[in-house]
């Protein structure tokens, strides 16, 4: 065989292995477990819809003020480059100061997403030598993180303090990681056990705070600072896609010193460039008005509150959720996509997980609750889980293959 010949036949193989793998995608998932639909693609949502599966948790998206600071932005000039390069008075450094005041650290660092944040920060803080401890259902990004850290990953039963102390016993002090808010269940972190675990050992602890910023906290300074954890908590990250509506993501510091190690050392921040004009202007009014948006976050908890405790009463398993996501539990997809239908013929929308999300046979639909909610939605919301309980029963397909019959009470 000939150079060239082996080289067609290199080529060949690696296509095929990968048409091989879009085949199987469409095959399994898409014509067999999906039944030739979309699980992610339902019905276009009307006028009238009850939408819960945006991550706007404090309603902000289009809010007037922001809009009008991004607007202006839109006509001035940029210098787009890596945010490595940027020094001396920058709105985008401004920014950056702004976020650390309010998040009550040393200083802070701008990233392009939450993605970019989680993976840059655990790449430049851990090593092959540093064992990285995660939850069990911590975000992918983490995860992914530690991989191209190439960190041994240690993961630990979602939250259990004793797996995770078993854990670092059995493998050395290294990175701990977890969210302040699961995004798939709605539950909260155990962060004063985590922090004192982290001081026992050794460890640095990350606490990614996506889906509490803004939400939790004094002017919405998310769970850490609720709890008065911020000398305890080594790095904390955040998503500014949820309750602050953006673009971005953001990184606590420990130090002045490590914003400047970070910018140099993290592969997202190096070869990524600056926000856009707009999106740090948009970021920065979004943060004033955060901060006085106390009647909006007591709206949210008042709703969530409300849905959770309602939701149990009729049977479902919530997960622990304490937040303003709140999971419906489906079990297997082909479930989840009859469970997402039969809640937009009611005109409530809220979002399929499924693998790789969740794990295999864990499929829920989320609804992602907000401060913009009227009484009449979240009884909506209440009622259309109640027909769900009547016609499917409030326990996944799956579990009741487990436990047994649904009870009469909750079946039909």
């Amino acid at each position: 065989m000939t150079d060239n010949e082996d080289l067609i036949w290199l080529t060949t193989t690696v296509a095929a292995r990968l048409q091989d793998r879009i085949d199987h995608f469409h095959r399994d998932r898409v014509a067999g477990e999906w039944g030739n639909r979309h699980i992610l693609h339902g019905r276009g949502p009307g006028p009238d819809s009850v939408r819960v599966h945006s991550n706007d948790y404090l309603a902000l998206s289009g809010h007037p003020r922001i809009a009008a600071a991004m607007a202006e932005a839109l006509t001035g000039r940029s210098r787009i480059a890596s945010g490595a390069f940027l020094h001396g008075e920058h709105s985008q450094l401004r920014l950056e100061h702004a976020l650390a005041e309010y998040l009550r650290a040393p200083g802070g660092v701008l990233c392009q997403s939450g993605w970019d944040a989680n993976t840059g920060l655990l790449q430049s803080i851990s090593d092959p030598a540093t064992p990285v401890y995660i939850d069990y259902i911590a975000h992918m990004s983490l995860w992914h993180g530690a991989r191209l850290a190439g960190s041994p990953i240690h993961p630990y039963r979602h939250n259990s303090p004793s797996h995770l102390r078993e854990q670092i016993w059995r493998h050395g002090p290294g990175v701990i990681v977890a969210d302040s808010i699961y995004s798939t269940n709605g539950s909260r972190c155990p962060l004063a056990a985590l922090c004192e675990i982290a001081e026992d050992t050794g460890c640095l602890l990350v606490v990614d705070e996506s889906h509490s910023l803004g939400i939790d906290g004094p002017a919405g300074s998310g769970m850490v600072v609720e709890q008065g954890l911020v000398e305890r908590v080594h790095f904390r990250t955040a998503s500014l896609s949820k309750a602050f509506a953006g673009r971005a993501g953001f990184v606590t510091a420990g130090s002045p010193e490590f914003v400047d190690y970070f910018k140099m050392e993290s592969y997202p921040a190096v070869f990524s460039s600056t926000l856009l004009p707009h999106d740090i202007a948009g970021l920065a009014t979004t943060l004033d008005v955060i901060r006085d948006s106390d009647q909006r976050r007591h709206r949210l908890r008042e709703v969530s509150a409300t849905i959770r405790t309602a939701l149990r009463e009729l049977g479902f398993d919530l997960e622990d959720s304490d937040s303003h996501i709140v999971p419906v539990l489906t079990g297997p997809d082909s479930h989840a996509i009859a469970i997402r239908d039969f809640l937009e013929e009611r005109g409530v929308f809220g979002s399929p997980f499924c693998p790789p999300a969740t794990s295999h046979h864990r499929t829920l639909i989320r609804l992602s609750l907000h401060a913009a909610l009227t009484d009449i939605q979240v009884d909506r919301i209440i009622q259309a889980c109640t027909d769900i309980r009547d016609t499917f029963g409030a326990v996944p397909h799956t579990l009741r293959q487990q436990v047994g019959p649904v009870p009469a009470t909750t079946a039909p």
